[in-house]
């Protein structure tokens, strides 16, 4: 498939043999555009699910008669177990292939979305929400998958392009399924049924993708990892020894503060993600519908704003090199800290919305940001450096929830979120590279640009 070709980065051909030094948005006709598009189609369908109960908590408090308490918790575990999932699906990729990884997790996840809508009470639907953690892993292979099929000078962009649609999911999952329930409830069902329709669609759609993405994909530009091995052919990733690279990436002080700020980005993101509608519904008493389209628009900024985030990392790293990736992430990051605060404080509805998409723009490239790093830390050790860098994120999520727990106010929550996310911009500062690292990585870029030229003439 192919129309007029749209491009980020080097306008040269690529193979399916060699890693992608530009992105083809209306070509799928290479291995690396294939990974790129359904890449971000499975991440939008797993975070749709991922979050399509967070606009229906309002319903589901009500019908089950849950406390503050309890709704902290089920949002806690929302992303608790995601922690874990995302620190073993990286060096999974490293040793079975993104392809498979992400099918069976597509698969997997299916089960307890609708496992949710048939919840009977608090209890069950609990360890559902706790069960539907692990969809969120799949930004981890997104990243993975992306990273083996392009090239230094586009691999910023790329990362953050497909996480940011990909990411949109949740966006569109807090305007969609409100309108879900309301074309239920046309249709003649309850209200407590409707939100058991609703919950049925990104249930179905994740299986449906599942087939797409072993239909269509590969795991790197020579083809799948175990194929390669079996042939002898040396890869970028797929280590066999996938443990090894999640005790090397351990072991490399960049990986944390990475960590650190990525729980300051994408942490915030998703703890206002589970919240946002019922925070617009308690303190400014909006509708069901409004409060999801009011956090919705939060969600779907990763629409462009991740991408711009590494976008801006590549064009900036290609001109003063890679410490500069770093810098633009600690601005980033203290841009993101500065408005939350004012989103907490922002005495009316309309400021408050104005707030959010404020900060909003910079925690969303921010995320960017923090993952057009991520190729550059460790290439023999790529799956377990995304997967504990993303398992950050989530760390984050979880603190901020028990942060809320602790201080019983959504309002101090995001105030005192906004002073400690902005402390936490330091840690991009502290990450920098030697001089024989980037001369390496200054090489491979050369040498990889250097090959698809030689195939354009």
């Amino acid at each position: 498939m192919r129309g007029t070709p749209f491009f980020f980065g080097d306008h040269r051909n690529d193979t399916a043999m060699d890693k992608a030094t530009r992105i083809d948005l209306f070509s799928m006709r290479t291995a690396p555009m294939r990974a790129f598009h359904l890449t971000w189609m499975a991440f939008f369908v797993c975070f749709f699910a991922w979050f399509a109960c967070a606009p229906l908590m309002p319903l589901i408090k009500r019908e089950y008669g849950l406390s503050a308490d309890q709704v902290a918790n089920i949002n806690i575990a929302a992303v608790a177990v995601t922690i874990l999932v995302r620190l073993v699906v990286g060096p999974m990729c490293d040793r079975f292939g993104p392809r498979k990884v992400y099918s069976v997790l597509l698969l997997a996840g299916a089960v307890p979305v609708l496992g949710a809508a048939l919840s009977t009470g608090y209890d069950s639907f609990l360890w559902c929400r706790l069960a539907i953690g692990a969809i969120g892993a799949s930004f981890v292979i997104t990243q993975y998958h992306t990273s083996v099929m392009f090239a230094p000078n586009v691999v910023g962009t790329a990362n953050a392009t497909t996480a940011g649609w990909g990411n949109a999911g949740a966006g569109a999952a807090q305007a969609i399924v409100p309108l879900l329930v309301a074309a239920a409830i046309a249709l003649g069902a309850g209200a407590a049924s409707a939100w058991r329709i609703a919950l049925i669609v990104p249930g179905i759609a994740m299986p449906v993708m599942a087939y797409f993405y072993w239909r269509y994909t590969q795991d790197c530009p020579q083809g799948d990892f175990s194929t390669l091995r079996r042939a002898g052919i040396a890869i970028d990733g797929g280590k066999k020894g996938g443990w090894q690279s999640f005790l090397a990436a351990c072991s490399n002080y960049r990986v944390w503060m990475l960590f650190v700020t990525y729980g300051a980005c994408f942490g915030v993101e998703v703890f206002i993600h589970n919240m946002a509608a019922v925070y617009y519904v308690d303190r400014f008493q909006f509708t069901l519908a409004q409060a999801g389209m009011a956090a919705g628009s939060f969600g779907l900024l990763a629409l462009f704003a991740r991408a711009l985030g590494g976008w801006l990392s590549d064009k900036a790293a290609a001109r003063r090199g890679l410490d500069i990736r770093a810098t633009l992430l600690f601005a980033l990051i203290a841009g993101e800290g500065i408005g939350l605060y004012a989103f907490a404080h922002a005495p009316s509805a309309a400021l408050a919305v104005i707030s959010m998409l404020a900060f909003g723009l910079f925690t969303h490239m921010a995320c960017g940001a923090t993952y057009a790093l991520v190729p550059f830390i460790d290439r023999k050790a790529l799956g377990g450096v995304a997967g504990v860098i993303g398992a950050g994120g989530n760390v984050g999520a979880v603190a901020a929830g028990f942060l809320m727990k602790g201080l019983g106010s959504a309002q101090a929550t995001l105030s005192m979120l906004g002073v400690i996310v902005a402390g936490t911009a330091l840690c991009a500062l502290a990450v920098r590279f030697s001089p024989e690292h980037k001369a390496r990585e200054a090489a491979l870029r050369e040498s990889a640009l250097a090959v698809n030229s030689g195939i354009a003439n």
